[in-house]
């Protein structure tokens, strides 16, 4: 399927978070199980529309949740500052309002930082982790680098950081293989709006998890596409040598959005994660 083809949703609803600020979110299968529930948190200027090739996948072994957040898609764009615990304070009241009561989490990019956050802060709510194309810690220059590229969003808009963005988040054999799905994931970018999006890029300047990677002990996967330079290599080997007892995974010949490139592989490792969580309970 492509990007933004809809699966059927079981359910569709809006959470409202404690600051008023709302949600919108669609939960996938028909949740027979709750010991297999999944949350995927999206990129960085994408919505929850991102995820739907992983849920095609993957909604047959589990429930899966996907939703916008704030400042993305359909959510409530407010004003900043943003910051990832907070990102990670609104996962937490989705899941209230969804009444689950703890769940496999899934981030990509800015959604990893987030699910980090979440897992340090609500860990009895996380039973395992997946963290893809993403990093604990962007680096030194990272708030200049990111309030540069908020910059450029304000004063340029979207359309100026296209080319940029393409390149960055896809193989050159995909780009050239599927045009289609670019296409999409260039449609979600530019959906969004360059306030909300500064805030973010902010939020992300500004983010420092490493101090937390000690207190992770749920099974943990991180996956990295192999071409990665937005968070290369390096980034998740850091994260694999700080957090205890997780694993690595190099995904050959893919870039930064893995879950849109090769999204069955990365359902077929959320299946991994699921078998372990429930050999351990």
């Amino acid at each position: 399927m492509t990007a933004t083809e809809k699966p059927k949703a079981s359910f569709t609803g809006k959470a409202r978070m404690t600051d008023g600020n709302v949600i919108p979110y669609e939960i996938f299968n028909n949740g027979e199980n709750k010991n297999r529930r999944v949350v995927l948190v999206h990129s960085l200027n994408m919505n929850r529309s991102f995820w739907y090739p992983v849920v095609e996948s993957l909604s047959d072994s589990a429930e899966v949740l996907v939703y916008d957040c704030r400042g993305h898609g359909q959510a409530t764009k407010p004003k900043g500052p943003y910051t990832v615990e907070l990102f990670a304070s609104d996962l937490n009241t989705l899941l209230n309002a969804v009444a689950w009561d703890s769940a496999v989490i899934g981030g990509a990019s800015m959604g990893g930082c987030v699910s980090i956050a979440f897992a340090a802060l609500h860990t009895d709510r996380c039973r395992a982790l997946c963290l893809i194309d993403t990093t604990a810690w962007y680096g030194e220059n990272a708030p200049i680098e990111w309030e540069e590229r908020a910059q450029r969003a304000l004063n340029d808009g979207f359309d100026a950081m296209i080319d940029f963005q393409k390149i960055r988040w896809f193989s050159d054999s995909f780009r050239r293989d599927h045009p289609e799905i670019v296409e999409e994931a260039l449609s979600m970018f530019r959906s969004n709006e360059p306030v909300a999006y500064a805030e973010a890029c902010r939020m992300l300047g500004a983010a420092d998890l490493r101090p937390l990677l000690s207190r992770l002990s749920m099974p943990i996967r991180i996956l990295v596409g192999e071409q990665d330079y937005a968070t290369p290599l390096s980034t998740s080997e850091a994260m694999n040598a700080a957090i205890p007892g997780s694993s690595m995974r190099v995904i050959t010949g893919a870039r930064h959005l893995t879950p849109l490139e090769v999204p069955d592989e990365i359902a077929s490792e959320l299946k991994t994660l699921l078998k372990m969580v429930s050999t351990l309970h």
